[in-house]
């Protein structure tokens, strides 16, 4: 899987997050503090995924 199809399903599954959060009351400031940490994992995971493997 490429990376760039990683992050646009992350990014929908992230704003799915936001947009739910905002429904529920939670203050912007500790949204926008979520989704930066989300957002990390994220493209850590993403880079871990698709990262081809290192030739011995």
């Amino acid at each position: 899987m490429s990376f760039a199809l990683y992050m646009i399903g992350f990014l929908i599954f992230l704003a799915g997050l936001i947009w739910g959060a905002s429904v529920a009351g939670v203050p912007t400031l500790y949204i926008g503090i979520g989704t930066l940490v989300v957002l990390g994992i994220g493209i850590f995971s993403a880079v871990g995924r698709t990262r081809g493997k290192d030739p011995s």
